[in-house]
């Protein structure tokens, strides 16, 4: 209890995040119902909203994908979720399980390739992550992290490829980039789902995580950058390249400044310590990183879903405008790191909007108290 105590002062995470009520009771109630009923209320209230914002009418979604990486019940949650809308009969059905905090953006990437293949149709993704059986009851620190940083919630996507809906679509989807380093032992045993020495199930967080993490990301971005960066920054890496590989010279590695590419950044949530490195690696201000600050105070690390309360937050703020490009980015075990690019394609109007912030967006940003890392 002490240790997590510690950690919660620490995690960036504030007083007003959200647990499922099977966790909070005392004592706790974790079973197969309890979690279907947190799954139901995350799904299907974010359904709702958002079937109510677009006007588009169940029967009219021809694909479906739900990624959750530690909650897979039989019937699945893309049955759930078919069941409760009464989806159509040949509508294509996906279930995402165990691929981490970057699964949303492979929901993404697999809608974007089905719209490709199916013209004329809708996509819905939808991206959570599940409490209530996942809570860790056990004294190993390495898996009691994740009690101190995950927390309920969700998200809902609709995708189109229809032309008509091009005026009233907000963001266009211009490149998804996915890297794996899965076939790497320390990669893929960072972040793991087993049992402790007395046999309670937990997820368990290397040492070697912020490692991975970073050369995952620099893999990454050396895909994206010749797909975003004007060519200057391009030529500058291109030679810094060839002068460390080919001329052996003694050079830093040179690292493009994305701001010339991008006007708002969507760092996964996943902690403090993440985003504080990713801030000083990417070269970014506090303004570039205030929605991910700022939705792991409020919210916590929502795991795939974290992205669009980052993107939910600069819409709050008005700060969205017609062309605007945004880069999200996303890390998950396996180890994975995923971006998106969306381009703005109109200016979002945050008087007009509904989304998680709007009650309450004029009491941010807030002061984060920093601290120096745990060892």
């Amino acid at each position: 209890m002490e240790f997590q105590r510690k950690i919660l002062e620490r995690s960036g995470l504030g007083e007003s995040t959200y647990l499922p009520e099977a966790v909070l009771r005392v004592p706790p109630n974790p079973c197969m119902d309890e979690a279907r009923k947190e799954a139901e209320a995350v799904m299907f209230g974010a359904i709702d909203e958002l079937l109510n914002k677009t006007s588009v009418k169940p029967k009219d979604i021809g694909i479906l994908i739900v990624n959750c990486s530690l909650f897979n019940p039989t019937p699945s949650l893309s049955a759930m979720v078919i069941n409760h809308y009464k989806l159509r009969g040949n509508i294509l059905s996906y279930n995402l399980g165990g691929m981490g905090c970057s699964a949303g953006l492979i929901s993404i990437d697999l809608a974007k390739h089905l719209l490709q293949a199916h013209p004329n149709s809708y996509a819905l993704v939808i991206s959570m992550e599940n409490i209530t059986l996942n809570w860790y009851f056990g004294n190993d620190r390495s898996m009691l992290l994740s009690n101190c940083l995950f927390r309920m919630g969700g998200a809902a996507i609709l995708l189109s490829n229809k032309k008509s809906d091009w005026w009233r679509s907000k963001y266009q989807l211009v490149h998804t980039v996915r890297t794996n380093k899965g076939a790497d032992d320390k990669c893929f045993s960072c972040v793991t789902q087993q049992e402790d020495s007395i046999g309670k199930v937990g997820v368990s967080l290397s040492k070697d995580l912020m490692a991975v993490a970073g050369d995952t990301l620099k893999t990454n971005i050396t895909t994206l950058g010749p797909l975003v960066l004007p060519m200057s920054e391009q030529l500058l890496f291109f030679a810094t390249l060839v002068g460390k590989k080919f001329l052996k010279m003694k050079l830093k590695p040179y690292i493009p400044d994305f701001k010339l590419a991008f006007e708002h950044f969507c760092i996964h949530a996943g902690g403090r310590a993440v985003l504080d490195e990713l801030e000083k690696n990417l070269q970014l201000s506090d303004w570039h990183m205030e929605p991910s600050r700022m939705t792991l105070y409020r919210f916590g690390n929502t795991s795939s879903s974290s992205l669009w309360y980052e993107l939910a937050y600069s819409e709050a703020k008005g700060r969205i405008k017609k062309g605007d490009r945004t880069w999200q980015i996303a890390f998950g075990s396996g180890f994975k790191c995923n971006s998106a690019v969306w381009k703005a394609l109109r200016t979002i109007n945050p008087d007009r909007e509904k989304n998680p912030w709007m009650d309450e967006i004029h009491q941010f940003p807030v002061d984060v108290p920093k601290f120096s890392a745990i060892q």
